[in-house]
């Protein structure tokens, strides 16, 4: 039965997708792939509202579908409505036969795939893990400790709305659904341009693209976006020929959906607006009869206006709910990015500077290793296959409005790239250039058969067989077809076992921790095969100090041992401040923490008063955690090292002082610090130059505050496998920290705090 839940899930959630862009596009487009992702974007818009409003439940998303369908039906759009008129006869030539023999191919082999159990390393985790959690919470939740909760989730609503039916393959199913509607689409437009054999040699080069096809049979959400901006291109062309005001509705909705999808998509509103406005001012309305009365003809400026507002507003409606949520939860519109324009306490400026120079290089040397790993070798999230190393010959296609219609849009979904070179980044452009390229290739003379010739090449080497011979040992590509464990026939536990890395951790720990519990781990698991909240040290602020306060008991580098006395003559004074002056060399990450800010008269510690305050830049939302007397927490900087961050103390009076106390962990070897005090004039006087440097020993009892500081913030076990900072002082002091360990697995431990 699990087999009929998975189609019934995806098949529901493509009909319903189907029916509501039949509701949108009416007679304006009959194509079924344009419909497909026109209503994709109102299904997704739909389901969003019902997270918001705590309303997502089987039999709501039951009943909201099937009234979809019964409204498509009723106005004739249903079914019959994809049908232009009585199909063409066939005539089963040489040409036909192949290209069914190797789509039909690759369909075997991505159908199964689709439909076996999801192992997709990001599926597996965040895509369907915040997916699982939306359902069982019904919606959505404040969620401040997963930075991938922010990213928009256009696509994972219908994953949502597939998953409530079909769990995790159905999910798969409806990103399967996008990569048909992507392919069809394809050969559909090049059929309306009159170059068939163009658009079927481009449809098969993308279909047969190994990462498109492992991206397309997962959880993920690329070849979505492919699917959503070749749409978008789509229907501006129809729009363009036709003028048909319906379409700008759809044009804007869509245009929307692919910011909605992902964030490096936004670009596709730009086009959307761009394309409008250049082609608006010959008139919107419709195809003018000459036989009618004219009226007075309007300026440009009018019909611009016209055909652009109805874009803009349906694009700003798509996008306005992911900008809303992350505004109100995290004080952020773009989180997780660009958080020196919209500074909180979620995520640090410094992780993600460190994230996106990671992105933008990955393990790569040099940039110059590009175009040989996303096409060939693969170790950057897989490979686009070899044919697409021809890709400068599509230039060529440059000659014909369509080529250069083809490559302006090539140019726009690839704008983002270098800002995340993995290979998957590249799917939403390689539409446009496997079309320009067949179309430059058709163009060769007497050779009118190449683009045909280079398709079916680029289909044999792209099988999952042949893929190896080139492609390096570690390149995300497809295996074989698994229909054994995609008609259950063989048990998903097995399978997930051996194709999911830690599987079998999600396992442990849904038996050995508490419903509704928390656990903490620095190692990425498979979030949507557990139902416990998991917390990675990586996906916030909150977790990164979390983790380092762990370590502050674990790793003798991050204890709290140095000592920084800055020593000067006794005054009076209405503040102190501590100043850091020194810039992180040679891109090195080094950064500045403080465990505890001490100032003495004396040997007499001051009693830090309800009226001082204190502050911090950056990050000075952790800064009460240097001034609570424990060791056990501390303040963050939470930025490489750069001059001029501080530490700040108000006295909101007068205090007489003479020397400051800097308990910190050794560390952080970079920092440069200066003392700076407040007179009673205002004035911020240099106080003394740097610090004596000092060693203390370890403070008693450590690991137990430490232990009990996790556990006041929230988390109930530790996740920690052998090869993590600290592991081998949590096995073997298990006792001194408080903890007890419950259960292991394959080099992964876990340990209940006290």
């Amino acid at each position: 039965m699990q087999p009929l839940g998975i189609l019934f899930g995806a098949g529901f959630t493509c009909a319903v997708s189907l029916a509501l862009g039949g509701l949108l596009l009416r007679d304006a487009c009959r194509d079924p792939g344009v419909r497909l992702v026109s209503g994709a974007a109102l299904l997704s818009l739909l389901v969003c509202a019902l997270c918001g409003a705590g309303l997502v439940y089987p039999l709501v998303l039951l009943a909201i579908g099937f009234l979809a369908i019964g409204a498509a039906v009723k106005v004739g759009q249903g079914w019959g409505g994809l049908a232009g008129g009585a199909p063409a006869p066939r005539r089963y030539t040489a040409m036909r036969i192949l290209w069914g023999i190797a789509f039909g191919m690759y369909l075997a082999l991505y159908l199964a795939n689709a439909m076996a159990p999801e192992t997709s390393p990001d599926g597996a985790g965040y895509h369907l893990g915040l997916v699982s959690r939306y359902l069982r919470e019904h919606g959505f939740v404040r969620i401040t400790d997963n930075l991938y909760a922010a990213m928009p989730g256009g696509v994972e609503m219908l994953f949502l709305f597939a998953f409530a039916f079909g769990k995790h393959s159905a999910a798969a199913l409806v990103h399967f659904a996008f990569l048909l509607a992507l392919v069809w689409q394809i050969f559909s437009y090049a059929r309306r341009r009159g170059f068939p054999v163009v658009g079927a040699s481009a449809a098969l080069v993308v279909f047969a693209s190994p990462v498109a096809g492992i991206d397309g049979t997962s959880a993920y959400n690329d070849v979505a976006v492919a699917a959503i901006a070749f749409t978008l291109f789509h229907l501006l062309e129809i729009w363009d020929e036709a003028r048909n005001p319906r379409l700008l509705a759809a044009i804007g909705l869509v245009a929307g959906f692919a910011f909605a999808a992902k964030y490096t998509a936004w670009p596709a509103v730009a086009y959307a607006v761009g394309f409008v406005v250049a082609k608006a001012p010959s008139g919107v309305a419709t195809r003018r009869v000459s036989r009618l009365p004219q009226r007075a003809p309007r300026s440009g400026w009018m019909c611009c206006s016209k055909a652009v507002l109805p874009v803009a507003a349906c694009a700003a409606v798509a996008m306005a709910p992911w900008l809303l949520k992350n505004w109100i939860y995290l004080h952020n519109p773009v989180a997780p990015f660009f958080n020196r324009q919209f500074p909180n306490p979620y995520v640090m400026t410094g992780f993600e500077d460190i994230y996106r120079k990671m992105m933008a290089m990955y393990h790569l040397k040099s940039r110059w290793e590009i175009p040989m790993q996303v096409t060939t070798y693969g170790s950057v999230s897989g490979l686009l296959g070899p044919v697409f190393l021809l890709a400068p010959l599509g230039l060529m296609a440059l000659r014909r409005k369509e080529g250069r219609h083809l490559w302006l849009a090539a140019l726009v979904f690839s704008v983002n790239y270098f800002s995340n070179i993995a290979a998957r980044f590249l799917i939403p452009p390689m539409p446009f250039v496997a079309l320009a390229l067949a179309l430059a290739l058709s163009a060769v003379p007497c050779m009118p058969f190449m683009a045909v010739a280079v398709a079916v090449l680029s289909a044999a080497l792209s099988w999952p067989s042949v893929v190896p011979r080139y492609a390096h040992g570690d390149a995300w590509r497809l295996l074989r077809i698994p229909w054994r464990e995609a008609l259950r026939i063989r048990p998903e536990e097995g399978y997930l076992e051996r194709r999911l890395e830690h599987y079998g951790v999600d396992r442990l720990i849904e038996g050995k921790t508490a419903p509704d519990s928390t656990v903490f781990t620095f190692v990425p698991i498979p979030e949507a095969y557990t139902s416990r909240h998991i917390r990675v040290e990586y996906q916030s602020a909150s977790n990164q100090i979390a983790g380092k306060i762990l370590w502050t008991a674990a790793a003798p580098e991050y204890a709290p041992t140095w000592r920084l006395r800055f020593r000067f003559p006794r005054q009076t004074l209405r503040g102190l401040r501590v100043v850091q002056t020194n810039g992180s060399a040679n891109g090195s990450e080094d950064t500045w923490s403080i465990h505890e800010f001490r100032i003495y008269q004396g040997e007499r510690e001051l009693t830090r008063a309800a009226q001082w305050r204190v502050t911090a830049q950056p990050y000075p939302w952790s800064i009460q955690d240097a001034f609570d007397n424990s060791l056990a927490t501390f303040w963050l900087a939470g930025e490489t090292l750069e001059p001029g961050q501080f530490v700040e103390v108000d006295f909101h009076g007068e205090q007489m002082a003479d020397s400051v106390v800097l308990e910190a962990a050794p560390n952080q070897w970079g920092a440069r610090l200066k003392l700076e005090g407040q007179d009673a004039a205002g004035r911020w006087q240099l106080l003394a130059a740097a610090p004596t440097p000092g060693d203390a020993p370890r403070p008693l009892g450590l690991r137990r505050a430490v232990a009990a500081e996790l556990k006041r913030r929230g988390i109930d076990y530790l996740l920690v496998f052998d090869t993590d900072n600290g592991a081998d002082d949590l096995r073997l002091n298990a006792d001194l920290w408080g903890m007890r360990a419950v259960g292991d697995y394959k080099g992964a431990r876990l340990y209940q705090l006290p």
